[in-house]
């Protein structure tokens, strides 16, 4: 494929000023909606082979998500198009000021193998609505998946529109190259700063959602038992292999005998008494990934699960004993099955360590307590927060989602997707019915009065 020219072609198409039609946008989202609908046993299938998942899973966590975004785009979009008054100052009366959405232009988008469908659809949902083009790039670890990708978006869009960029290595690197008016990247720090790096080159701007360690802090003022239960579903969803899946549990010596035994009653809840067998458990996404995640297993004090299954690349719900903070499981994010308990006597040692280190893409307090809500809130750093549950925030199209500082850059979500792709141009619109002469030179000391009283 020829991705100078698809780039060149995208550029003709933009500069046709077709995308600016709203009219247009709307009629493509309807299409990928309606396309999704269709063809919903071909991307579980997919999404089967590559991951493991189940239609279950698959349905509520990429599908569904994926769906409801194009719902709330088109119910939205009408609105989010129009410009927009605000206030302006005394000092410019006989004037009006308002912003208006300009799309950036041509648009690249390289996503995840994680969630292979929903995060490469959902972005470009959003940079549709904006009036953008796009490119495209899926994971290649996800080759069945990439392959759903490809087929919705050929058949969707004209490819001056929208393109689907399959391959490896060498085509993220051959995209990159190109002068994108915007790049909106899912993936691992490493590769984003790479990503980062390149864009600054052309003052490209960008968008990176990364990930980190994010922690769960648990305390004695929530009922343990739902605690759990939501910990062990937010971990466990997808095999752990979810950005903002807690990686480790800051938990209190007291608190940790009912916790684990409310979490062993929950794996086996959701995973059966031989989890490696569960259709619900998704397998590792590669044997390097799986073979890294083994070796963080060995010489660790294992409370439950720990077995693993090399033909099938599963590895069980695993919870870690007294891990202490020079341990290999918290030199980097886990994005795996395996959940470390930390111990901490006070929230000021909970805060202190999270502070200490990148900050984390998500934090997970569970309390009832707000003096514990109003100090985390006010003193940790963190990408977004939930407050007695887990990973549930991504869900919530109202809410925008992003990192801050390692864990990324930038922020997507319903509006917050539009917005992302778009460049907020600010008007001031002057009337000449009326020109005041204090403004204009020389700046006399009457003039500087009136100057004064106005600018102050």
């Amino acid at each position: 494929m020829d991705l100078e020219k698809i780039f060149n072609d995208q550029k003709t198409y933009y500069d046709t000023l077709m995308t600016r039609d709203v009219s247009l946008r709307i009629d493509a989202i309807k299409r990928v909606k309606l396309w999704i609908k269709d063809h919903m046993d071909l991307i579980e299938d997919a999404l089967e082979k590559d991951l493991g998942k189940s239609r279950g899973e698959s349905y509520m966590t990429e599908i569904g998500l994926t769906l409801e975004a194009c719902t709330y785009t088109l119910k939205n979009i009408k609105k989010w198009v129009k410009k927009e008054k605000v206030k302006t100052p005394l000092h410019q009366f006989f004037s009006r000021s308002y912003t208006i959405y300009e799309p950036y232009g041509v648009t690249l988008i390289i996503s995840p193998w994680n969630y292979p469908f929903l995060l490469a659809i959902e972005p470009l949902i959003g940079t549709i609505a904006a009036g953008n083009c796009a490119i495209v790039k899926p994971s290649e670890q996800t080759p069945h998946t990439s392959a759903i990708v490809a087929q919705l978006i050929d058949t969707c869009f004209d490819k001056g529109h929208a393109y689907c960029a399959e391959g490896g290595l060498e085509v993220s690197k051959e995209l990159v190259n190109l002068p994108f008016d915007y790049i909106f990247f899912t993936g691992g720090k490493k590769a984003g700063k790479e990503i980062y790096m390149k864009a600054a080159e052309t003052l490209t701007p960008v968008t990176l959602e990364l990930g980190g360690k994010s922690p769960a802090i648990l305390t004695d003022m929530i009922p343990m038992e739902i605690a759990a239960k939501r910990i062990i579903f937010g971990k466990f969803l997808n095999a752990g292999q979810t950005c903002i899946a807690p990686d480790y549990i800051l938990i209190k010596d007291s608190m940790k005998a009912a916790f684990i035994d409310y979490a062993d009653e929950y794996i086996k809840k959701f995973f059966g008494e031989h989890p490696l067998e569960s259709e619900n458990l998704c397998k590792i996404i590669n044997k390097e990934q799986f073979d890294r995640l083994k070796k963080l297993l060995e010489n660790q004090d294992i409370l439950i699960g720990g077995e693993v299954d090399e033909e099938h690349l599963k590895i069980a719900p695993t919870i870690v004993n007294d891990v202490d903070f020079d341990n290999p499981l918290m030199e980097e994010e886990i994005f795996g099955p395996i959940l470390p308990l930390v111990e901490y006597n006070r929230i000021e040692e909970a805060i202190q360590y999270i502070n200490s280190h990148d900050k984390p893409l998500a934090l997970y307090l569970f309390s009832n307590d707000s003096y514990h809500a109003n100090k985390i809130l006010d003193l940790c750093s963190f990408g977004d927060a939930c407050i007695n549950d887990t990973v549930s925030h991504f869900a919530t199209n109202t809410l925008p989602f992003g990192g801050v500082g390692a864990s990324g850059i930038g922020y997507y979500h319903g509006k917050f997707t539009f917005e992302t792709f778009s460049h907020r141009r600010s008007v001031l619109h002057k009337s000449t019915r009326i020109d005041l002469p204090f403004r204009y030179y020389p700046l006399t000391d009457d003039k500087m009065k009136w100057i004064k009283r106005f600018l102050k």
